[in-house]
């Protein structure tokens, strides 16, 4: 009789399991090593049901100032349960040469307390899983630094933004109260 109950919390675990795994979105199921830090950020764990913007960053760009406007943007919605994503990038030659650097321009700088990756690829073959499905689902490369994409709570793409687009612009801010409304 105590098999039973052992056997059945097994089962629980294991399906369980599986059933959270099915509510991550394919977008979210990655991790990645998280900026000034030796450990990584679980994508599924951190922002699986929240609206999210993500955005690839460089810490020598003419777009840099934009981390103030973003870092605003994250203070002004993630009350509402609104994260930030950014991905420094050199694929455009312009992000720092050490994690060092990029974190000081980030945190130092600009004063970033959103979640922030070490430089990874966001366009090509070497593009990170994350970036090549956020490319798929929005039919768009980043085609320079801080090309901005919003994501729903159900981890699909609703809106991309070029470097042009001001985190405070009225189209942004449309689409990320749109994701906040949307339903996990």
């Amino acid at each position: 009789m105590k098999a039973l109950p052992i056997l059945s919390l097994s089962l629980l675990a294991l399906f369980g399991g599986q059933a959270m795994a099915a509510e991550c979105p394919s977008l979210l199921q990655h991790n990645l090593p998280q900026l000034r830090s030796k450990n990584t950020i679980d994508l599924c764990q951190r922002f699986a049901g929240k609206p999210l913007v993500v955005v690839n960053t460089a810490s020598h760009c003419g777009f840099t100032p934009q981390f103030k406007g973003l870092e605003a943007l994250y203070k002004r919605y993630k009350d509402q349960g609104l994260e930030v994503l950014g991905v420094p990038s050199d694929d455009f030659r312009q992000e720092a040469a050490s994690n060092e650097e990029t974190a000081k321009v980030c945190y130092v700088n600009y004063g970033v307390t959103f979640a922030m990756t070490q430089p990874q690829h966001v366009t090509g073959d070497e593009a990170i899983p994350l970036y090549k499905e956020l490319i798929a689902q929005s039919g768009q490369t980043p085609r320079w630094n801080f090309y901005k994409y919003v994501v729903d709570r159900q981890g699909k793409v609703i809106a991309h933004f070029s470097s042009l687009t001001k985190p405070d612009d009225p189209d942004l801010l449309k689409a990320v109260e749109q994701a906040l409304a949307s339903q996990p």
